[in-house]
């Protein structure tokens, strides 16, 4: 596993053609990189909520205490699970235009290790700045924006030019996909136990 995301962040294509030619299942794929990978941003966001707290910059924070932030963790680990899954689905729902398109199976494991960059810029989390986890949240989709356009021909062996538009489209939902994931979090971890208290 940790061959695989070095490679990816080192050099993206030669690491794409190794995984093109494994015979890797998606129970492989989320047992040794995604259930990892995802615990990442978790478990950051929960030492983060419940020791430092949620803030723009000033003094104030927002805490969570331990309880929520655990409740508020699985949440948002089944919703980064369930994510990996969806835009796998996405990328194939794409690429059916094409004469030999790519199994279900290898594009949500090609989406899987798509989301890595994202995955590592959750540790950022550790300390909960809203605008710190907004740079490290584009800096992690710029580069998974560079991984999607490289392992297209790379690993699901369609060309660069016939690509394109499932690239795009790709990255179009998966921002989407992803804007939801920060709306949730902001939801869960900062904010949750204040719209919970103004409800009750």
């Amino acid at each position: 596993m940790l061959t695989h995301v070095w490679g990816l962040l080192a050099h993206p294509y030669r690491e794409w053609k190794q995984m093109h030619d494994e015979r890797e299942t998606v129970t492989h794929l989320y047992a040794h990189h995604v259930f990892v990978m995802g615990a990442i941003p978790v478990i950051c966001a929960y030492i983060g909520t419940t020791q430092v707290g949620w803030g723009l910059g000033g003094e104030r924070t927002i805490k969570l205490n331990l309880l929520d932030a655990f409740y508020a963790g699985i949440a948002f680990y089944i919703a980064i699970l369930a994510a990996v899954f969806v835009m796998g689905s996405v990328i194939h729902w794409m690429a059916q235009r094409y004469a030999n398109p790519p199994s279900r199976r290898r594009c949500v494991i090609f989406a899987g290790y798509l989301a890595t960059p994202m995955f590592l810029s959750g540790m950022v989390a550790l300390y909960p700045l809203v605008w710190l986890c907004l740079l490290a949240g584009i800096i992690g989709l710029c580069y998974t924006a560079y991984l999607l356009y490289v392992g297209i021909p790379a690993f699901l062996d369609i060309s660069s030019e016939e690509g394109f538009i499932v690239s795009s489209t790709t990255l179009a939902i998966g921002v989407l996909v992803l804007e939801a994931l920060l709306a949730v979090t902001v939801l869960l971890w900062g904010y949750g136990e204040r719209i919970l208290l103004s409800l009750f």
